[in-house]
């Protein structure tokens, strides 16, 4: 963060919070003109602060409303056996986010999937499909009490 200045980050805030604004709606925020909020944009982009623009979309709305945290331990730990399973799990689509972490476990997964009767699917068919998986716990999300994409400053 030392090339930022007060005004890249609030522009960084005001972004993460709402990407589709324009860029004369963000030159306002930070008292500037245009020019120079595209052309810091355009900096910020290209220095990598910011990585790409998405859409956030209603997991309910769209029938994937159940959150499963899946703890896997592995059975034997190698590069080539790491890198496999690293490689199976970005294959799997209902796989959102996965974590390398410590402790008992190896890693962690963010799995989102229609109901427990798809999630039961998901385990047998597709996680199960998974090599040198030694152990899977699961814990069911109940309510979701804060969820945010954004970076704290």
């Amino acid at each position: 963060m030392k090339n930022l200045d007060a005004t890249d980050i609030e522009i960084l805030k005001i972004l993460q919070n709402d990407s589709n604004i324009t860029t004369k709606e963000l030159a306002k925020e930070v008292h500037l003109s245009s020019t120079p909020v595209f052309e810091r944009t355009k900096r910020l982009e290209k220095t990598g602060y910011i990585k790409k623009y998405i859409a956030v979309l209603s997991e309910e709305k769209l029938n994937r409303a159940l959150t499963v945290f899946c703890h896997v331990k592995l059975k034997e730990h190698t590069k080539t056996i790491g890198h496999k399973f690293v490689q199976d799990i970005q294959s799997l689509n209902a796989v959102t986010e996965c974590y390398n972490i410590s402790g008992d476990y190896d890693f962690l997964l963010k799995v989102l999937v229609r109901d427990m009767k798809h999630y039961q699917d998901f385990v047998l068919n597709q996680l199960g499909s998974v090599q040198n998986i030694g152990s899977v716990q699961s814990t069911f999300a109940m309510g979701k009490i804060k969820h945010t994409h954004a970076v704290p400053f």
